[in-house]
C-alpha cells in the first residue's frame, strides 16, 4: 500500500496531465502523437527513470469491450532472451519517449523483481478480475473497469449497433 501512498509524490499513477498530453509537444520540442499502431510500439524497450533496462514490450492487450489498452507485456531478466520473465504492466503506468523510441516505467528494478509474472509457455487469464486486480494493485492503479461498467456496456453495444447498421463514422 506504500506504492498507493506516495504515487503522487513519485508520478505513479498520476492522473495529472504532463505538458505533452496538454499540448502535444514533448520535453524536447517535438509535437507527439496521439495515435499510434501497437505494432509500432511492440518490441520497444523499456527503463525506469533511473535509466536502468527493465527489458522491452511483447505485447499489448487490448480489451475488446471497452475498447482501451488494459496492459503492455513486459519481459524482463534473462540473457538474451533466454529466461525472460513476462509480466502485465498496467497501460497507464508507461511514459512513451517517442525520440528516443522507449517507455519509461517509473518503477524500481525490486518492485519489477516482485511483480506477479509468468513465462511464454504459461500465460495466465488476462480477463480474470482477480488477475486485473492483483497486477493493478501491485503497480499501485485503480483498475480501469472499476468506472462505470454498465455505462461503459452499453456505449459498447450503442456503437457496436451502429456500425453493424451502417451507421459508422463516416469514414
Amino acid at each position: 500500500m506504500a506504492e498507493i501512498r506516495n504515487r503522487k509524490e513519485t508520478g505513479i499513477g498520476s492522473t495529472e496531465k504532463t505538458l505533452a498530453e496538454k499540448t502535444g509537444i514533448s520535453a524536447r520540442g517535438k509535437r507527439t502523437r496521439r495515435v499510434l499502431s501497437a505494432g509500432s510500439l511492440t518490441g520497444d524497450r523499456v527503463r525506469n527513470a533511473a535509466g536502468d533496462d527493465l527489458g522491452k514490450i511483447e505485447e499489448i492487450m487490448i480489451d475488446i469491450r471497452s475498447g482501451r489498452v488494459a496492459y503492455a507485456v513486459l519481459s524482463f531478466g534473462g540473457f538474451l532472451g533466454m529466461g525472460n520473465k513476462l509480466f502485465a504492466v498496467p497501460w497507464d503506468a508507461f511514459t512513451l519517449d517517442e525520440g528516443e523510441k522507449e517507455f519509461i516505467l517509473n518503477v524500481d528494478k525490486n518492485v519489477l523483481e516482485s511483480a506477479p509474472g509468468f513465462d511464454k509457455d504459461n500465460w495466465p487469464d488476462m480477463a480474470d478480475p482477480d488477475f486485473g486486480s492483483q497486477i493493478y494493485t501491485h503497480y499501485g492503479y485503480k483498475g480501469y473497469w472499476d468506472e462505470d461498467v454498465e455505462t461503459t456496456d452499453r456505449e459498447f453495444d450503442r456503437d457496436r449497433n451502429r456500425t453493424l447498421s451502417g451507421g459508422g463514422t463516416g469514414m
